[in-house]
């Protein structure tokens, strides 16, 4: 048992964030869970145990826990919880559940009446809205658009909110959400596109949609991980 503070690690599923750009953006709280827990259940285990060995974590046992297989694998994972072993799950980047696998992992253990234990830390959606000077008191998030079936009405309902929102888009696609919220008729609505948060090429663009549309078609490398925090409507 490593004590944490004033925890010790048990037998609980740990919800552990890991840095989704600078590996510093990691709590020391994380890390020693990581360190103690009997099982880690990621979404891809080399991806993972590079992170992992960047830490000085080594031989710790690692299960593959992503979209594809959640089902199966949260009903193993809930056995383990239930047998008294101790679970960390974390994700390629980020919190898990944020976009990512662990709901029904979560719920299930709730069911269980095994204790779930959130630590605090990396998200990409925070640090997007906090510096993107749009209103902060109220916002909601809606995760990524639909690709196609309902994407247009998810457009819509998004621009409607009174308070900021914010939603995550593929490079492929960036370019395109914008074009879209223009021809709903808000090419002067206040936007800002946050691009590679805490890495190197990290970049606010920030402005009206139409501004910032072409500053993106002009941009010349205009690739990575993108949040988009729209301002509030305010007709």
């Amino acid at each position: 048992m490593v004590q944490l503070k004033n925890n010790i690690i048990e037998n609980a599923l740990y919800l552990v964030p890991t840095p989704i750009g600078n590996l510093e953006d990691i709590t020391l709280r994380a890390i020693n869970v990581l360190k103690s827990v009997d099982i880690i259940a990621c979404e891809d285990t080399r991806h993972s145990g590079m992170l992992l060995k960047h830490l000085d974590i080594i031989g710790k046992k690692l299960e593959s826990y992503h979209n594809n297989n959640e089902r199966e694998k949260a009903e193993q994972l809930i056995k383990n919880l239930l047998s008294g072993l101790s679970v960390a799950i974390i994700t390629d980047a980020g919190s898990p559940g944020i976009s990512d696998p662990s709901y029904r992992l979560v719920n299930l253990a709730i069911k269980s009446e095994i204790k779930v234990i959130a630590l605090p830390g990396s998200t990409a959606f925070v640090p997007a809205l906090v510096a993107s000077g749009m209103a902060v008191d109220c916002f909601k998030f809606l995760g990524f658009p639909p690709q196609k079936k309902g994407r247009q009405t998810f457009i819509k309902n998004a621009l409607n909110e009174v308070s900021t929102t914010i939603m995550y888009e593929s490079p492929y696609r960036v370019i395109k959400l914008v074009s879209e919220i223009i021809s709903h008729g808000y090419s002067e609505r206040l936007i800002c596109i946050a691009r590679e948060i805490s890495k190197i090429h990290e970049e606010y663009i920030r402005g009206t949609c139409s501004e910032v549309l072409q500053i993106m078609i002009d941009h010349k490398n205009l690739k990575g991980e993108f949040v988009v925090v729209i301002e509030g409507n305010k007709e």
